[in-house]
C-alpha cells in the first residue's frame, strides 16, 4: 500500500484548497468577532468529512496560531446523538487557547458554557502516517504522560447540534479553550482507565452548586481507545501526531454547566486534580 503523505494538508485541486481556506477564514473571523452563523456560505460549505477536515487544516494559517495538540469530540453515544454525528471528531488545539490548572478562562462569547473533565495524553514521540493501523500498544508506548484536563468547548455555528459533521469539523470540532492539569504519577500505566472514577465540583464563590461523577469508560470505552482512534484518524489524513503534542480524549461525564464566575474542578484521585475559574466577563 502507498505510504500516505506527511503533508498536514492533503493534496487537493486548487479550487478545493481555495474553498477550504475560505471556510476557515469565515470560521476564524466569526471566532474573532464573537458572531455566529447558521451555516457556512454555500460557495465554501464542506459537504463531506474530508472537506471539513481540509477546512480545519487551514485554521492555523488563517489564525496565525500554532497547533499544540488535538481534541476528540463526541466520544460517547450520548455526545454523538447530541450533535447528530455517527462517530468521534478530531479538532486542533491552538496556541493561545491552552491554560494551566487554576487559570481563569474567558467566558465572553461562549454560548455552550460547559467544562468537560477529560483524560489527556502528552506524546513522547512522533506517530507518523503509516499504511497499517496503529495498535493500542504502539500508541501507548509513544505516550510521555497522562494529565487531568478540562475542555471548555464552543461553536460558531447556531444551532451547532444541526450543523452536521462536515461543518462541525470545519469549526474545529468545537474546540475553544483547554485547561491542562499536572502530569499524573506513572502508576496510571498500570490502572484500568475504563473503570477509573472522576469526581467533579462546580462552585460559585465558596458555595457548592453541584457535583457530578464519571468514568473513563465514557470515553469510547477507554481513554486509551480514544487516543488510538485519534492516532489512526490523523494517519489516514496524512498527519503526524507530533512529540510534545497533547491529546485530550473527550469528556468522561455529562458536561459541567457553567455560569460566569463559577469555578470547576475535576478530581482524578491518585492521578491528580485540575481546576479553573470561568471568568465573570
Amino acid at each position: 500500500m502507498t505510504q500516505p503523505s506527511t503533508d498536514p494538508v492533503p493534496s487537493q485541486p486548487s479550487t478545493d484548497q481555495a474553498s477550504a481556506h475560505q471556510a476557515a477564514q469565515v470560521i476564524w473571523d466569526h471566532w474573532q468577532s464573537g458572531q455566529v452563523l447558521s451555516a457556512l456560505p454555500e460557495a465554501c460549505r464542506p459537504l463531506t468529512a474530508a472537506q471539513g477536515y481540509a477546512a480545519q487544516a487551514q485554521l492555523p494559517a488563517v489564525s496565525g496560531r500554532q497547533v499544540v495538540g488535538w481534541k476528540i469530540a463526541a466520544t460517547s453515544a450520548n455526545g454523538q446523538l447530541h450533535i447528530n454525528v455517527g462517530g468521534p471528531l478530531a479538532g486542533r488545539l491552538l496556541s493561545g487557547q491552552v491554560f494551566e490548572s487554576g487559570a481563569t478562562v474567558p467566558s465572553a462569547g461562549n454560548r455552550m458554557r460547559v467544562a468537560e473533565p477529560e483524560f489527556a495524553f502528552a506524546m513522547a514521540q512522533d506517530l507518523p502516517p503509516q499504511s497499517a493501523p496503529y495498535t493500542q500498544q504502539q500508541v501507548m508506548a509513544a505516550v510521555a504522560s497522562l494529565h487531568p484536563a478540562l475542555e471548555v468547548p464552543d461553536s460558531r455555528l447556531e444551532p451547532f447540534t444541526a450543523a452536521g459533521e462536515a461543518q462541525l469539523l470545519a469549526d474545529n470540532a468545537c474546540a475553544r479553550h483547554f485547561v491542562l492539569g499536572p502530569a499524573a504519577p506513572d502508576v496510571w500505566r498500570d490502572l484500568d482507565l475504563s473503570s477509573y472514577p472522576v469526581h467533579a465540583r462546580v462552585e460559585h464563590g465558596n458555595q457548592l452548586k453541584y457535583t457530578r461523577d464519571g468514568t473513563g469508560g465514557n470515553v469510547l470505552g477507554d481513554p486509551r481507545i480514544a487516543l488510538t482512534w485519534l492516532a489512526n484518524q490523523l494517519s489516514g489524513l496524512g498527519i503526524t501526531l507530533l512529540k510534545g503534542h497533547v491529546v485530550t480524549t473527550g469528556t468522561c461525564m455529562v458536561p459541567l454547566e457553567l455560569q460566569p464566575g463559577d469555578s470547576a474542578s475535576a478530581d482524578f484521585g491518585p492521578l491528580g486534580r485540575v481546576e479553573m475559574i470561568f471568568s465573570e466577563t
